[in-house]
């Protein structure tokens, strides 16, 4: 009778191929990170905190962001309650430039190395466009230094030919979930719309800002689908967001996401991008509370969005700031980053 094989240990491979050798686990190892038992999840953490010190170092990313326009985009993303087609209550404003310059001052004097101007918008238009100019103007104008991001949906070749031109050096646009899953959150666009927009950002030089949301209804298979979707983007940066059930939207009951789910999550994204920064960004509050979030930052997070998100508050940035103090984490400065 032949013996059964022996099952290999996915931590003990990511040992080897993570840690040691930098190479990201597989679509089938990312999948059995996530079914890993509860009382793994200290083992998986430390390792994800590890490989993070090994390929990134010990500096955390501290970024701000503000709403340039919020409300009123014609896409149906269910989990954003800034969609037109849906009674959530937000509804159409706009910030003008002097606002861009406040947000972006008190965002600096955080500590933050990145401030990111977003709008709720398909894609940009000349307007917007035109403001987003004018708002980078001012604020070095200012005599603000910061790095300035953007997220403004889905461009063409010759706007992204513009951000460059002004400056921007690293773009945010989400994939928000795996391939497979994508229609099943969005039907206004295709997801590969959304890589398109992304391979022209990496093409013209700027960085990639690419993550997306934890708790859509996805499976565990298609969590780890998006993981290596991701990882062959090679985006600079990966938020990592866990849904927010916003009154009004498709998804205003769907669960919370629980935190050790969460935990596992932020270890298999980790031991799948370990060079990208990991930022933990939107629903971390209400999923990890300050004990969660801790554990976060020493499982494999290396950057954070300090204080509010687009239409949900966030936690005061002092405290944000004061965790990264306990855990003896230092700020990435903004004279390194330039």
């Amino acid at each position: 009778m032949t013996a059964a094989p022996e099952q290999v240990d996915v931590l003990g491979v990511a040992r080897e191929q993570v840690l040691e050798q930098g190479v990201g686990l597989t679509e089938e190892q990312v999948l059995e990170v996530l079914r890993l038992p509860d009382e793994r999840i200290p083992e998986l953490l430390e390792l994800a905190h590890a490989v993070r010190m090994r390929w990134c170092g010990p500096e955390v990313e501290v970024e701000g962001i503000v709403s340039l326009k919020t409300g009123g985009c014609p896409e149906d993303c269910h989990f954003c309650s800034q969609s037109g087609q849906f009674p959530s209550p937000v509804r159409s404003a706009w910030l003008d430039v002097p606002g861009l310059v406040r947000a972006a001052r008190q965002t600096a004097e955080t500590g933050a190395s990145e401030f990111c101007i977003v709008a709720a918008v398909r894609g940009p238009d000349k307007r917007l466009l035109s403001q987003v100019r004018d708002g980078i103007k001012a604020i070095r104008e200012d005599g603000n230094d910061i790095q300035i991001a953007c997220s403004l949906g889905m461009l063409t070749q010759e706007q992204v030919d513009e951000l460059v031109d002004m400056g921007v050096h690293r773009y945010n646009h989400n994939l928000e979930t795996a391939r497979s899953h994508f229609p099943n959150v969005v039907t206004t666009h295709s997801w590969e719309e959304r890589w398109d927009t992304l391979t022209m950002i990496r093409t013209a030089g700027m960085e990639v800002c690419c993550g997306g949301i934890i708790g859509m209804g996805e499976t565990l298979e298609q969590r780890a689908e998006f993981a290596v979707q991701l990882a062959e983007l090679e985006p600079d940066e990966v938020p990592l967001n866990f849904l927010i059930p916003n009154p009004g939207t498709p998804y205003e009951n769907y669960p919370v996401v629980e935190g050790p789910e969460a935990l596992r999550t932020v270890g298999a994204f980790r031991l799948a991008l370990p060079r990208t920064i990991l930022r933990f960004a939107g629903g971390r509050e209400l999923t990890f509370g300050d004990l969660g979030a801790k554990q976060g930052m020493l499982g494999g997070v290396n950057a954070i969005i300090v204080g509010n998100y687009l239409t949900n508050l966030g936690r005061p940035a002092q405290q944000d700031l004061d965790m990264l103090t306990e855990l003896s984490m230092p700020i990435k400065e903004l004279s390194k980053t330039l």
